[in-house]
């Protein structure tokens, strides 16, 4: 009878067991928006000595959250208005007419779109 291991598997299992699957930081935080790629520039800007691992995480959210709803207004302004495309102007249309987004982009320029009277 041939003699077994006390781990009870081969040196074969124990190596493949070893291996997890490895999931990227966007996946497991369910973003679109790239954790890595944010915590690149967040590096690379050097805005502290010392960066929390959950950071680019929370900015990735936080920056996905603000496009969604930037987008879901300037789509509902399209909408309204007969268009099929969303444009610079029905953007900046939608950025204006919230007041929470109004008062975060409040200096914020949007290309292609000529200022309006103040």
């Amino acid at each position: 009878m041939p003699r077994r291991s006390r781990r009870g598997s081969s040196p074969e299992q124990r190596r493949s067991r070893s291996r997890t699957a490895r999931t990227a930081r966007t996946a497991r935080a369910e973003l679109s928006f790239s954790v890595s790629h944010v915590e690149h520039l967040l590096r690379e800007g050097r805005y502290a000595q010392r960066l929390n691992e959950s950071a680019p995480v929370f900015l990735a959210a936080v920056i996905q959250y603000l496009t969604a709803t930037v987008l879901e207004l300037a789509g509902n302004e399209a909408q309204s208005r007969g268009r099929r495309r969303i444009t610079p102007e029905l953007v900046d249309m939608a950025v204006h007419n919230s007041p929470l987004l109004s008062a975060l982009f409040g200096t914020t320029t949007i290309s292609q779109v000529a200022p309006g009277p103040d």
